[in-house]
């Protein structure tokens, strides 16, 4: 079949095809390369969000802080760890650092203190005004004037919930609707 391009107009259309060419197979590629989703998009797949896991210990009392976790993170998890078969103590961990139990804001405090993040123990009503506004990237702390509690690469830890009080890794879901929620800089 005769063109009736001229040569010049040939070849640029013969550069457009080659160049649709190749972007449909590096599409075909790059899709390859990752789970289909139902449908196509440009945009990226979001990263999935950071998550601990908890071990495979019979109490279920420690976590495991993801891989390529910041260090202020690995510490926080540690923190927590240690102090999951501490009873709730009404004022525990205000006093000091290391105590027989820990309340809500105290446990919150020393696992920020833990992780080299906070210096001074805070009651909930002073965690209203730490660090960053909002939810962090890695921690987060839900507080109101009552409770707080945090959530550490995904994982809540919480003195209530089911099964006994005190600082615990807590599986079931909770509301931060009626909290403040506040992040350490950077995290």
């Amino acid at each position: 079949m005769k063109s009736n391009l001229p040569v010049r107009g040939r070849s640029v259309a013969f550069a457009a095809f080659l160049a649709l060419l190749l972007g449909v197979l590096l599409a075909a590629t790059a899709r390859a390369d990752t789970p289909p989703t139902g449908g196509f998009s440009s945009e990226p797949p979001p990263a999935p969000e950071p998550q601990a896991e908890i071990a495979m210990a019979p109490d279920k009392r420690t976590a495991v802080a993801p891989a390529g976790a910041p260090p202020e993170v690995v510490k926080a998890v540690a923190a927590a760890n240690a102090i999951t078969r501490k009873p709730y103590k009404w004022g525990g961990g205000h006093g000091r650092w290391r105590d027989s139990g820990y309340d809500c804001s105290g446990t919150v405090s020393y696992v920020l203190h833990a992780a080299g993040l906070l210096k001074v123990a805070r009651d909930s009503s002073g965690l209203m005004s730490y660090g960053e506004r909002g939810k962090g990237k890695w921690i987060t702390i839900y507080t109101h004037g009552g409770h707080a509690y945090m959530v550490i690469a995904g994982l809540r830890f919480d003195t209530s919930g089911r099964g006994e009080d005190g600082p615990r890794w807590r599986l079931e879901p909770r509301s931060g609707r009626a909290f403040v929620k506040r992040h350490p800089v950077g995290l």
